[in-house]
C-alpha cells in the first residue's frame, strides 16, 4: 500500500464554543518567548476552557479522567501554544502506559516532522534519517485503519509477520525494543499526525488496561494536535490579510515554496503572478521568479545572507515593483510550523516615513529600533540619528542591524523602499508618529 494513497479519518472538529475562545486568544497581542515562539499570556486560560468539558461526564473521558494524571492533561492543551512542552507530554504518556518512550510524528506523507521523549530522542533522529517510518506495512496499516484508537503491533500483525518487520527485524531488536503501540490522525493542515510509543522486549505487548489509558488520553492529544496546526493556519491567514488592509499584496509559502494562504490583492494581480497547480506560484517576471526561488531556498535552509528582496517588473506598463521575502522564525521545536515566508509585492514609491507604531506593530521592532528605521526612510545618515537620539553613532549601527534582520532586508536601501511603499499605500503622513 503506498503511503501517499491512505485515506484518513479526520479528527473530531473542535466545537463552536471551542473555537469562540480560539478567536479571543488569538486577538490579543501577543507576547514574545526567548526562543522566538509567540504565544498569548491568556493560552493557560484557553487551555482550561478547551479542557473543561471534557471532565467528568463531559464527553470523551468522562470518569476516567480521575484515573489520570491531571497535570498531564493541562499540559497537553498548554503544548498547543508552547511547543517545547511536547516532549514532556511524551514521557509523561510513555510513564503512564508503561513504555519505554514515545515519539510523534507529522507526515505528508514522508516525515516532514518529529518531536520525542527525552529518552527516545536519539533513537527517533535516527529512525527518521534512515527513512524507516514507511518500511514494511506496520504504519501503513496503523494510518489506513482509521482506528480512534491506540492499536497494538499484535493487533495489526502476526507473530510471524512482526518477525519480518523492518524496523522490528533490523531496528528495535537490536537495541532491545520489541513491542508498539501507535495511532494517527488528519491535520487540518493536510498532513497526518502519529504518536508512537515502544516497549522493551521483556515487557511485552501492552495489555488492555494500558490501551485504555491510552484511549482515554488520545481526544486530549488530537485536540491539542488539530489546534496547535489550526492556530498556525490562522497566522498566516492573519499575516497576509494585515498586510492587505495596508495595502501590500501578499502570500504566505510553506517549507516546499507552496502557498498557503494569499490575500486578494495578490490574487488579483494576474499580469505579474502566475498560479500554478499544486498551490504553485511563480512570477511573469523571469529574472524575478528566478530570485524568488532561490530566496526561498535560503530561508528554507536558514541563509538569510542573499538578497531577499529583488525588483519585479510588470510585463504591461513596465513599471517597477519591489518583492520582498521576509523569513518567518518559529521556535525550531514547533513541528507544526508549517508557514517559511512570507512574499510581499508593493510599487516602487518615493521614501516617507510611516508612524513608528506601525513600523512596531509590522516589523516586531523595539521602539528604538522603529525610530531608527523610520528615520531611515526619511532619508537622516546614521550620524543625524545619533545626534537625534543622543545616543553614539555605534548604537545606532546596532539598531541597523536588528532593523535589517526583523525586516528581511539586507541593506539600508531595501529598508527605505520597503517602508516607502508602506507610507505610500497608506497616503503616508510624514509627520505621524
Amino acid at each position: 500500500m503506498s503511503p501517499s494513497s491512505h485515506s484518513f479519518r479526520a479528527p473530531v472538529p473542535v466545537d463552536s464554543v471551542k473555537r469562540n475562545a480560539f478567536e479571543v486568544v488569538t486577538s490579543m497581542q501577543p507576547c514574545r518567548t526567548s526562543l522566538g515562539f509567540q504565544h498569548s499570556t491568556s493560552h493557560v486560560f484557553l487551555a482550561t476552557m478547551i479542557r473543561q468539558p471534557l471532565g467528568r461526564g463531559g464527553g470523551f473521558g468522562g470518569d476516567h479522567l480521575e484515573s489520570l494524571e491531571s497535570e498531564l492533561v493541562d499540559r497537553i492543551y498548554e503544548s498547543s501554544f508552547v511547543p517545547e512542552l511536547w516532549p514532556e507530554v511524551l514521557k509523561n504518556t510513555s510513564k503512564i502506559s508503561e513504555s519505554a518512550g514515545a515519539s510523534l510524528f507529522v507526515t505528508n506523507p514522508q516525515v516532514t516532522a518529529w518531536t520525542a521523549s527525552k529518552n527516545s530522542r536519539d533513537i527517533t533522529g535516527r529512525f527518521v534519517a534512515d527513512g524507516w517510518y514507511w518500511q514494511g506495512k506496520l504504519m501503513s496499516l496503523v494510518h489506513k485503519s482509521r482506528h480512534a484508537g491506540f492499536l497494538r503491533d499484535v493487533d495489526l500483525c502476526s507473530q510471524d509477520e512482526l518477525e519480518a518487520e523492518p524496523i522490528y527485524r533490523d531496528n528495535w531488536r537490536k537495541m532491545g525494543l520489541g513491542w508498539g503501540a501507535a495511532t494517527a490522525f488528519s491535520l487540518p493542515t493536510g498532513e497526518a499526525l502519529s504518536i508512537v510509543l515502544s516497549r522493551t522486549v521483556a515487557q511485552g505487548p501492552a495489555d488492555a488496561a494500558v490501551i485504555r489509558k491510552l484511549d482515554t488520553l488520545r481526544p486530549h492529544l488530537a485536540r491539542a494536535s488539530v489546534l496547535a496546526a489550526r492556530l498556525h493556519l490562522e497566522r498566516a491567514q492573519a499575516a497576509s490579510q494585515t498586510l492587505a488592509a495596508l495595502g501590500l499584496a501578499a502570500l504566505v509559502l510553506d517549507e516546499a515554496g507552496c502557498v498557503l494562504t494569499a490575500n486578494a490583492l495578490i490574487e488579483s494581480m494576474g499580469h505579474l503572478v502566475h498560479w500554478r497547480a499544486g498551490d504553485r506560484v511563480a512570477l511573469k517576471d523571469r529574472s524575478a521568479d528566478v530570485m524568488l526561488g532561490e530566496a526561498i531556498a535560503r530561508v528554507k535552509l536558514g541563509d538569510h545572507t542573499g538578497v531577499q528582496s529583488f525588483p519585479v517588473r510588470d510585463p504591461v506598463d513596465d513599471s517597477p515593483m519591489v518583492g520582498h521575502v521576509v523569513p518567518i522564525r518559529f521556535s525550531a521545536r514547533d513541528i507544526f510550523a508549517r508557514s517559511t515566508a512570507v512574499f510581499i509585492m508593493m510599487p516602487v514609491a518615493a521614501p516617507n516615513a510611516p508612524p513608528v507604531e506601525l513600523v512596531m506593530s509590522l516589523f516586531d521592532l523595539t521602539p528604538a529600533e522603529a525610530r531608527v528605521a523610520r528615520g531611515l526612510a526619511a532619508g537622516r545618515t546614521v550620524d543625524d540619528l545619533a545626534g537625534d537620539n543622543g545616543v553614539s553613532s555605534n548604537t545606532v549601527r546596532v539598531q541597523v542591524r536588528a532593523v535589517l534582520e526583523k525586516t528581511g532586508c539586507q541593506r539600508q536601501t531595501d529598508v527605505v523602499a520597503l517602508l516607502g511603499g508602506i507610507s505610500a499605500v497608506r497616503g503616508g503622513d510624514p509627520q505621524a508618529g
